[in-house]
């Protein structure tokens, strides 16, 4: 608090005060200072008058006192030269917003519409960037979420879809930022793929610095790789020493809308030293002229670390070469053919980005100059080249030569550096083998000789498409000095032997050469090489060195202080390894111990060599003890990879001294061979408990599928696979589990497993099939919400006459929802009779026979063909149907045409057909479904016979037919009409009979005749079906409507962050005939907390006419009435409204059709459906005799086995537990009644179908435990 006791006081208070601010501007607010000064000296010359006066003055003064100090810190803060400095300076960092970040975390998602103040300067319209969402439905391009959210709400800058004879390029600008430290780096997520399939070109992306108005100088280019999945990259920035702006450029001739995209930027270390709080600098440290501090390593080291230069003033002695002015006492000769040449970027390309390191180090421009070496134009001819200093004077350890230099290693050219001492001897004091990246990396070689010497640094290049090595800034210390004797050089010694086997066979986990050479140097300690495999490819302060005790054999890698600028983690990388195996895995040992509570972090990741750096495998951070007993044993799994990949050791150390020590050991390649497969005792048959199995995860994908506990199938308690579609961490598109190669066989095969897809948005599961010759093919397919119950599904595999792999894909096309698999079997031969079919791939084992054939078709045929536009189970022109054409010219007016479905085995229950169909034209006949028993007469349990425009319709029938076998036949009579069709989709048999229509559904049994829509352009999201008992996810009502338990189920639609605000579901009924009154009868639940909507519609010939808006409910569940009333065919349309937050439910929804609320009957003439049960009644009194005499016999069979039984009751079993399911080796059928069977061929003609799910006779739906 400030307080005032005489003028003198106050004035030394101003004082203080300016000074106080001098430290952050030397620019003050002269004129409000003035005010303040002259008002304490009228208080001084006013001492006597009241008391009351003077406290009153006293307050004025203070509030003046405190305008000036915010005035001027406001005017401080935001003075031209601190805004976008990296540093915050005003209060919550105003001084730091649009700046190409905003606040403190130096960020950009780009989710406010600023876009952090980038903005698009493409110079043509044709081809640009911009602010981009992933649309509501999955896109045939660009990302299918943005990578901050996750989500399709999300947004990111991608650029535009473009078609040009000649390439046209996009720009994206960053706002003008200040100077930049030499650490400064911008880490960023990318995407790169070429979904048109019309190639990337060479660059597709890249980034460039632009100081004030000079040339531009390349930083960043990502390898062309097309790839459907956000990538990580760091962009080193490096020292700026003016303002600079960043620019992002993408290059195309063709290409789709948003395939190149940028999004999640953060800088990182860009601000230059600031003063420390309080404190004068350590002794360990030096002071810069700006008040920073710097470490004193940074000295004269040819780099301005400070920003003023003043780390590099006192450098006396020092002989430093940038190669601006010359060559310096440098001499490029060399007897290799390969020569290095001094030159700049601007001499070696300012069009074509890929060419040259991009900048110096100096300047960091494409006008400084450099050393560089690569693939000359007429070919290599020579893979080495080499320069060399001038004689220098003998050295001794205590005075030796330092040298600094700085190496820009980049692109699959680059093969490698080292620093060769020429005395006597030639030996090499410094190496650094590959590519290192975009970036200017600091090295350091410390020469001790007795000899006269020269420095001879000798680069390896690759005979590869892009990239080389440039040297630049090489600071000599003073003990480097200049000699005049005359000696003669030691001969160069021999090249190494050529290697014994080709690239890509080195490493690759199978020994090719004699002794196993090939395998001998890749990072593997069992070989007695193997640990120099692993080169150290660290760019900052700490770095990987390896200890070799040659007395006692111990070989271990350690993390210790490196000579790198950049603030980044320690990495030692493995040679290029592989291809491997899905049983492949990494072991080895590691220690973090020491005396502090918090050593480091220790990591292992892979860097695949088309992909990239990929996600952490393993990682460890904190302590693991002291001394010996500080060693652990890790294992990590590396898994299958189809491409050529690098392992990586990352460390980080607190604090680096012999007080503490990150160390690796003993490590091990285990089982990484590509076609080495471990047995499984139940290969692909599989129910999680113990393991995946015969099954992996695919690495290549996006995301893994997990394995959880407490959602089994078979046992509650058990385990399944399981993907959560609303997991914040999920991000891509596909999470993928591949089989173990399986052999060709002469038989079909059949893949059954249970599945649940569960949630509003919750995407899809695709079943594939992997041919030897890479390509994929969809076996199988389901998408939208299918409640919270476990379904059984059964996968039809075609025999194959090469080794293959099945898929399980998780399609990550919604964001709220969950997928999980469990009880997977595979058993070669064909699959049972399915009980639903969608025709999405196949028939099913349906035939067709008649006058004309049924077909296998979807809606993009139907341009040239009379057909639906879109099937009934996508509702795209993507889907499947089958379909007869009608027309007079094909099937003449009496003619017949019949679908029939595979035999189904006789139940003793009453069960319901279901199915969709779509009748188009002016006469398009009639459509009669018959149940056909094996023996006897049809009976029919549909029919109709009008034209109901371009819908899909609802259509049902009860079978009985008791212990026989039946089949199902749509038989279709033409009428004489032109381009006229009936298909048909979506047969599912249900094991409980059809309920009328109007009759109530109490959703206990699933949604009846109600159904979500799968169009796009009606509704985003569905209704979901659930039980309190089952849920783990969303809230719901506590209990259901109908049974009062929290095991009863009901409809619900909830609201979350995963998907956008508004977004709508419709829940759909049957087509209703007009009325002149029908009640609506049903139950919401909607709490107060739930600002959902509910909306009631009559959907007419395509357009919604309102019944109800439900606004508050609160409470309980209540019911609504209401009348309904068309002169048309109609549908009751129940539509959810996303809110922010809450639920909105329903449950027991009746409609009475021709009765109104007031129970009226308004409509005496209409008839309640469209289906003959009487038909299936009688075909079962048609087999009433052959029950008879199958009863008889049952009946002599159970006497004359009865005694045997009685004898077998007797004797003692094992007895199981309850809860312990079935093993991965065994499926017993009496362990649970819900079990994985695979019933026996039925013996009738049956194909091999796609996409269908198959029920045992008693099949049920399973509640998740």
């Amino acid at each position: 608090m400030l307080q005032l006791h005489a003028g003198g006081n106050l004035k030394s208070s101003c004082y203080l005060s300016v000074k106080r601010e001098k430290r952050r501007s030397e620019s003050t607010s002269e004129n409000s200072l003035q005010v303040v000064v002259r008002a304490s000296e009228l208080i001084s010359a006013r001492g006597g008058r009241k008391m009351f006066q003077w406290r009153s003055s006293a307050a004025v003064i203070l509030l003046l006192v405190l305008h000036w100090v915010a005035e001027s810190q406001a005017q401080t803060c935001q003075s031209p030269e601190r805004k976008c400095d990296f540093v915050c300076d005003c209060d919550k960092c105003s001084d730091e917003l649009n700046c190409g970040y905003a606040g403190n975390g130096f960020e950009c998602d780009f989710e406010d519409t600023g876009n952090c103040g980038w903005s698009d300067r493409s110079v043509n319209a044709a081809y640009g960037w911009g602010r981009h969402q992933r649309g509501d439905t999955l896109p045939d391009s660009g990302p299918s979420s943005d990578y901050t959210t996750g989500t399709a709400t999300g947004w990111f800058m991608g650029v535009s879809a473009v078609k040009s004879e000649s390439p046209k390029t996009a720009v994206l600008v960053s706002p003008e930022m200040q100077q930049s430290s030499p650490t400064c780096r911008l880490r960023l997520r990318y995407f790169l793929w070429d979904s048109g399939h019309t190639g990337l070109g060479s660059t597709p992306l890249w980034a460039s610095v632009r100081l004030n108005a000079s040339s531009e100088a390349v930083v960043w280019r990502p390898e062309a790789t097309s790839i459907r999945g956000w990538r990580e990259a760091t962009i080193f920035l490096g020292r700026n020493p003016t303002t600079f702006q960043i620019h992002l450029y993408s290059l195309r001739s063709e290409g789709q809308k948003g395939d190149v995209a940028i999004d999640q930027m953060e800088f990182l270390d860009c601000a230059l030293p600031l003063p420390l709080p309080g404190k004068k600098c350590p002794a360990e440290m030096v002071e810069c002229k700006r008040e920073g501090c710097v470490e004193r390593r940074q000295v004269c080291d040819g780099t301005d670390d400070c920003g003023d230069g003043t780390d590099e003033e006192k450098c006396e002695g020092y002989r430093l070469c940038n190669f601006e002015d010359g060559l310096c006492d440098w001499n490029l000769r060399s007897l290799s053919k390969l020569k290095w040449v001094r030159t700049s970027q601007e001499n070696i390309s300012i069009s074509d980005p890929l060419k040259g390191p991009g900048r110096d180090h100096s300047n960091n421009s494409a006008s400084g100059h450099f050393l560089y070496v690569t693939v000359p134009d007429g070919g290599l001819t020579m893979d080495w080249a080499a320069f060399q200093s001038p004689r220098l004077e003998p050295t001794n350890s205590s005075h030796p030569c330092k040298m600094v230099m700085y190496t820009h290693q980049f692109g699959p050219r680059s093969g490698g550096l080292t620093v060769l001492v020429a005395d006597q001897n030639i030996s090499a004091v410094w190496e650094r083998g590959g590519a290192l990246g975009d970036v200017w990396v600091k090295a350091e070689a410390e020469i001790v000789t007795s000899f006269p010497f020269q420095i001879v640094i000798m680069a390896a290049i690759r005979n590869s498409a892009y990239g080389g090595i440039a040297i630049d800034s090489i600071m000599l210390s003073p003990e480097c000095r200049l000699s005049t004797a005359n000696f003669t050089l030691a001969s160069f010694p021999k090249s190494p032997k050529d290697p014994c086997a080709e690239p890509d066979k080195m490493c690759d986990f199978n020994p090719d050469c004699p002794g196993a050479d090939d395998e001998a140097k890749c990072g593997d300690f069992s070989y007695a090489k193997g640990s120099s495999g692993w080169t150290d490819s660290s760019i900052g302060s700490q770095g990987w060195t390896l200890y070799e005790n040659s007395t006692s054999k111990e070989d271990y890698l350690f993390v210790a202080k490196a000579p790198g600028q950049q603030l980044t983690e320690a990495q030692t990388r493995t040679p290029l390894l592989g291809p491997s195996g899905a049983a492949c895995s990494l072991s080895f040992d590691f220690a973090l111990g020491g005396s502090p509570d918090h050593i480091g972090e220790l990591s292992v990741r892979v860097i695949d060599s088309l992909l990239g750096p990929q996600p952490k495998l393993w990682e460890f951070g904190g302590k693991t003890g002291v001394g010996e007993e500080a060693w652990r044993r890790a294992n990590v799994t590396i898994g299958a990879r189809k491409h050529r990949f690098q392992l990586a050791l990352e460390a980080r150390a607190v604090k680096l001294c012999s007080c503490s020590k990150i160390k690796v050991r003993n490590v091990r390649f285990i089982s990484c061979h590509a076609e080495y497969f471990p047995s499984s005792p139940t290969a692909l048959s599989c129910n999680f408990e113990d393991g995946l199995c015969g099954w992996y995860q695919d690495n290549s994908d996006n995301f893994d599928w997990t394995v959880v506990s407490g959602m089994d199938h078979t046992i509650g308690p058990g385990k399944s696979l399981v993907v959560d579609m609303w997991s914040p961490s999920l991000r891509g598109m596909f999470g993928r589990l591949v089989s173990f190669t399986q052999s060709p066989g002469p038989t079909d095969y059949c893949l059954s497993f249970f599945y649940k897809l569960y949630g509003p948005n919750a995407g899809a599961l695709n079943v594939k099939l992997l041919d030897g010759h890479g390509y994929e093919i969809v076996l199988w397919t389901r998408s939208g919400a299918h409640g919270n119950v476990w379904h059984e599904g059964h996968c039809p595999v075609p025999h194959q006459l090469t080794s293959f792999q099945l898929m399980f894909e998780a399609v990550r096309s919604g964001f709220d929802g969950q997928v999980a698999i469990d009880d997977v079997t595979f058993v070669a031969r064909p699959c049972s009779v399915p009980r639903t079919c969608s025709f999405e791939g196949q028939r099913c084992g349906y035939s067709s026979s008649g006058s004309v054939h049924w077909v296998l078709r979807s809606g993009r045929t139907a341009t040239t063909v009379p057909g639906p536009k879109t099937d009934h189970t996508l509702e795209t022109d993507l889907g499947f149907y089958m379909m007869a054409n009608t027309g007079a010219n094909i099937l003449p007016s009496g003619s017949a045409a019949v679908l029939t479905s595979p035999v189904q085995p006789g139940t003793t229950k009453t069960e319901c057909v279901h199915f969709w169909y779509h009748m188009g034209g002016v006469n398009p006949g009639s459509l009669t479904v018959y149940m056909k028993p094996e023996k006897g007469a049809r009976a029919k349990i549909f029919s109709d016979g009008l034209n109901q425009g371009d819908v899909w319709r609802h259509g049902n029938g009860n079978i009985t037919s008791p212990l026989v076998d039946w089949q199902l036949e749509f038989e279709v009579v033409g009428a004489g009409g032109k381009d006229t069709h009936v298909a048909v989709d979506d047969v599912f048999l249900s094991a409980h009979p059809c309920q009328n229509q109007g009759s109530r559904c109490s959703l206990e049994r699933g949604m009846c005749s109600w159904s979500n829509t799968q169009n796009v352009k009606v509704d985003k999201l569905d209704w979901e079906l659930t039980c309190p008992a089952a849920e783990r996810h969303y809230s719901t009502p506590p209990e259901d409507h109908t049974l009062g338990t929290e095991k009863g189920h009901f409809l619900f639609f909830p609201s979350s962050n995963r998907t956008a605000a508004n977004q709508n579901a419709q829940l759909l009924s049957p087509h209703l005939p007009p009325t002149g009154g029908t009640c609506l009868k049903f139950w919401v639940y909607k709490p107060f907390s739930s600002d959902s909507q509910l909306m009631v519609w009559r959907l007419t010939g395509g357009r919604l006419h309102q019944l109800l808006a439900v606004d508050e409910v609160g409470g309980p569940w209540k019911r609504f009435d209401v009348d309904i009333t068309s002169p048309e065919e109609y549908q009751i349309v129940f539509e959810g409204i996303k809110g922010s937050l809450g639920v909105v439910a329903l449950d027991d929804i009746e409609y009475t059709i021709g009765v109104n609320c007031a129970k009226v009957v308004t409509d005496s003439g209409t008839t309640s459906t469209k289906s003959d049960n009487a038909g299936g009644i009688a075909a079962s009194v048609i087999v009433v005799l052959l029950l008879v005499g199958t009863l008889i016999a049952l009946l002599v069979f159970y006497w004359r086995t009865r005694q045997r039984d009685e004898t077998l009751i007797g004797r003692s079993s094992p007895s199981l537990s309850r809860n312990s399911g079935f093993r991965n080796d065994t499926y017993d059928p009496a362990l649970t009644q819900d079990r994985v069977t695979v019933p026996q061929i039925q013996n009738h003609p049956m194909a091999a179908g796609f996409n269908h799910v198959t029920f045992s006779a008693d099949a049920r739906e399973v509640e998740v435990a």
